[in-house]
């Protein structure tokens, strides 16, 4: 390896100088110039030791005393505010034979806003697994999130942001919830893209500015109300919500006797609105689990409540696995508050 961490160079391109704070692999390194971290091709680089001999001395000047000097002007940089984005730098290795894969992946959140965010970061995988992270990241800063195996993206990650203003801001809303669902074969084409045309990295845009608050307007109630009209008190609601299950049968002859007459995909959509809605009970009874029984068949009712229970932030875990009640034909689901 030509250069090592900590190593100062000079970028080629720019003929400005930086320091090396971080190693990709055999053709990449991670370059710091003035606080912005940027990876780069190791040929892009070299060390700044020619410059310095060759560039022409400048003459000293006359000494120059305080009251003469005048007050310079320091020159604004522009910068674009375009949103913030979740950037991939694919790590390259070689097999046995010579040929190039990507090994890892390297996550950063990238904040290209004119206000700082904290930010409550969690990725969730198909096999239960999850990674999650608070902090803060500021303006025009990134901020290195963690990596991850690129073989894992067959476990259809979800990666999951919940943001808000390092220094509040009445006018803006108190926070901003984003999620980005990435597929293997759809990553490998950024890849393949990227490599391609010699860039280091990918990334999607999570939003592109923060939202405004959006004021709430209260009804005059009063005036709407008929002599029939009943007001419960907030604090005895759940007196009146249907009782909850701990476990729902999802068949379809339990939720209808008419289910002869309806297509499969009515009777699919019936199903998932009796998941919702014992899903949703058990949330308003705080019930620690609860287990939909949903049958083996084709999968599809299966599916289609792991799609959903993904990106339900009030999940903790759920598991679809042999039980001597149901053998593979329920899901147990396992809530946090």
């Amino acid at each position: 390896m030509k250069f090592q961490i900590g190593d100062t160079v000079l970028v080629l391109h720019s003929n400005e100088e930086g320091e090396i704070v971080d190693i990709i692999n055999s053709k990449m390194v991670m370059v710091e110039i003035r606080g912005v971290s940027f990876p780069a091709y190791i040929d892009q680089l070299d060390f700044p030791y020619f410059k310095r001999f060759t560039e022409k001395k400048v003459p000293q000047k006359q000494k120059v005393y305080v009251e003469d000097i005048r007050s310079e002007k320091k020159q604004a940089v522009s910068q674009v505010s375009d949103g913030v984005w979740l950037s991939f730098l694919p790590v390259w290795s070689q097999d046995e034979f010579g040929d190039e894969f990507v090994e890892t992946l390297k996550i950063h959140l990238v904040n290209r806003l004119e206000s700082g965010l904290n930010f409550d970061y969690r990725v969730d995988f198909l096999t239960g697994e999850e990674f999650g992270i608070q902090n803060e990241v500021f303006s025009f800063k990134d901020f290195y999130l963690h990596d991850i195996p690129f073989e894992k993206l067959n476990d259809s990650p979800v990666f999951s942001f919940e943001f808000a203003l390092i220094k509040p801001d009445k006018r803006k809303a108190d926070f901003f919830e984003t999620k980005l669902k990435l597929k293997a074969k759809q990553v490998f084409s950024k890849t393949e893209e990227v490599r391609k045309k010699g860039e280091a990295n990918f990334s999607y845009k999570l939003m592109d500015v923060y939202p405004d608050r959006v004021e709430e307007v209260k009804p005059d109630i009063q005036a709407k109300l008929s002599p029939n009209f009943r007001i419960y008190d907030a604090s005895r609601s759940r007196q009146n919500l249907p009782p909850a299950r701990s476990v729902v049968d999802l068949h379809i002859e339990k939720i209808t006797s008419d289910w002869e007459k309806l297509s499969a995909f009515e009777m699919l959509m019936l199903q998932l609105k009796e998941f919702e809605k014992f899903y949703e009970l058990a949330l308003l009874h705080h019930l620690p689990q609860i287990v939909f029984i949903h049958g083996v068949g084709s999968g599809k009712l299966r599916d289609e409540i792991h799609e959903a229970l993904r990106l339900k932030k009030e999940v903790r875990s759920f598991v679809n696995q042999y039980n001597p009640s149901y053998g593979y034909g329920a899901t147990e689901v396992y809530l946090k508050y």
